[in-house]
């Protein structure tokens, strides 16, 4: 064909891109663009949020594709446009006289819906629309049980998943890898849809530049850094990950989400490693592949985008209500439950936007099944604070710790959040750093400062209900309240445990 459109959306990346890759081998003329949609940017604007951490990265990481591209190529450039990209998009088919529009496959319902409509108005342009997988290794339907039904239990999954696997599946998608793919690249035009061509700054967008570079390495060139950083580690991921006062995770997660790294170079480097008896490598793999797994639930059953259990009979729950949800709630958002360890994990969401897996799950179980909040809320909070929000993951980890969910906890399986935080914080290094006001304590007394003595707490300059606030909830009452809450789906007598 003569020319192609690249509609850029989870995959901000020159290499290894399978839309790409198709472009460059079916035209003599490749165009990228990537659309700021005002579908999915109004609505952070309407909560206030003109300072967004996500928005902020995106614009960082086009500017760096957009600097490569011209760097080799320079009458070339990204096309970056505000406004409603299921308008935009057959526009600039259009005006670009372009064959073919090619992008890599979204899985979340209301994106699939975006994408349908955008196809049948470019098949009505006489325009080809062409989706491509990207973003995970298998998808919907490509690994099933022996029966040929969908999994819902990770582990029979993952080996499934494992033994599916092949070299093609991993493999880089050729992209820009001779100085020729950079010759098919079409000129820049000078205006675009009536407008000057150029990316729009975020102030004209409503949004303010935010602090996220000084948090994470920014595009390509960030994710390559961090990915490198990793490989030094990688052996020792087992053993560290679950202690967050540690440089234990990839922090990738904000790059595979905006897709500034490619999720097969990952597995190609963890499945590699595992081979070689790398255990900690085969741990990151295993989390690697439960990424597909939720993608794989969300895209079998799209009815958890509307804010339902996965299993059904935990929706009869009845969660805290009106005024005490609502002090629980703001409590835990603010990192004053008088819990440490939780008010560490929600302190380092707030000020960073990111949160460590480990204290993901102590967080929400926290929220859920101590303070009796609804695990939607969290959810949400979750979903407007994390830079790497993820849909099917989050709802996934989530209804997790709810017990709603897939393969999720037993409904009476209650972290203590003390026991927690002695576990995986012994010497109180991350609650210190996120709870300074605690600093002065013992490493004993930090867990559970209202435990200390006296003595000790007027020596560590510490006034508690002032400084720190004293637990907004007992654990061993909540606990009970729990169980009893979570009877409506108690199915036969079940041992409790108290983690």
């Amino acid at each position: 064909m003569d020319k192609a459109l690249v509609w850029l959306r989870r995959d901000l990346r020159t290499f290894d891109h399978a839309a790409l890759s198709a472009a460059l081998k079916a035209a003599d003329q490749v165009s990228l663009c990537f659309i700021f949609d005002t579908n999915i940017l109004n609505p952070l604007l309407d909560k206030g949020f003109t300072t967004d951490r996500r928005v902020d990265f995106i614009w960082q990481s086009l500017q760096q594709m957009d600097a490569e591209l011209k760097a080799n190529h320079p009458q070339s450039g990204l096309i970056v446009l505000h406004g409603s990209a299921q308008e935009l998009i057959p526009q600039l088919a259009q005006e670009l006289g372009i064959n073919a529009v090619f992008t890599n496959h979204d899985y979340e319902p209301s994106s699939i819906a975006r994408d349908t409509l955008v196809a049948n108005q470019l098949k009505d342009l006489g325009i080809d629309f062409q989706s491509y997988k990207d973003q995970v290794i298998f998808e919907r339907k490509e690994v099933l049980t022996g029966a040929g039904g969908v999994f819902s239990v990770f582990t029979p999954f993952k080996n499934a998943w494992l033994k599916k696997l092949t070299l093609q599946d991993i493999a880089p998608r050729d992209c820009f890898t001779s100085p020729e793919h950079y010759q098919q690249l079409a000129p820049l035009p000078s205006t675009i849809l009536g407008k000057e061509s150029g990316i729009p700054s975020l102030e004209s967008m409503g949004f303010a530049p935010s602090n996220i570079q000084e948090l994470i390495p920014i595009g390509m060139n960030g994710s390559s850094q961090l990915l490198s950083d990793f490989e030094h580690r990688i052996d020792q991921y087992q053993a560290t990950r679950d202690f967050p006062a540690i440089k234990g995770p990839s922090y990738l997660s904000t790059h595979l989400r905006f897709g500034t790294v490619s999720i097969r170079a990952l597995v190609r480097i963890a499945h590699h490693l595992m081979l070689a008896g790398s255990a900690g490598a085969t741990t990151w793999l295993s989390e690697l592949i439960w990424r597909d797994f939720y993608f794989m639930i969300l895209a079998n059953h799209p009815r958890l985008a509307n804010g339902v259990s996965f299993k059904p009979d935990y929706d009869k729950i009845t969660w805290e209500q009106g005024p005490i949800q609502e002090k629980l709630f703001k409590a835990w958002t603010l990192g004053k439950t008088g819990y440490p360890l939780v008010d560490a994990a929600m302190r380092q969401l707030n000020t960073s936007g990111y949160m460590h897996n480990r204290l993901r799950m102590v967080a929400a179980c926290f929220l859920i099944k101590d303070l009796g909040v609804d695990w939607r809320l969290g959810e949400a909070y979750f979903a407007d604070q994390l830079n790497d929000f993820d849909f099917s993951a989050n709802n996934g980890g989530w209804q997790w710790a709810s017990s709603s969910g897939c393969d999720a906890q037993p409904y009476f399986r209650i972290f203590n959040p003390i026991t927690q935080s002695q576990k995986f914080d012994k010497e109180g290094k991350f609650i210190r750093k996120y709870c300074p006001e605690l600093a002065g304590l013992s490493n004993q007394s930090i867990h559970a400062p209202w435990l200390a003595g006296e003595i000790e707490i007027q020596a560590a300059k510490l006034q508690l209900g002032k400084d720190y606030p004293f637990p907004v909830i007992k654990h061993d009452e909540a606990r009970k309240t729990t169980l009893l809450r979570y009877s409506v789906v108690k199915a036969g007598s079940t041992p409790e445990t108290n983690e």
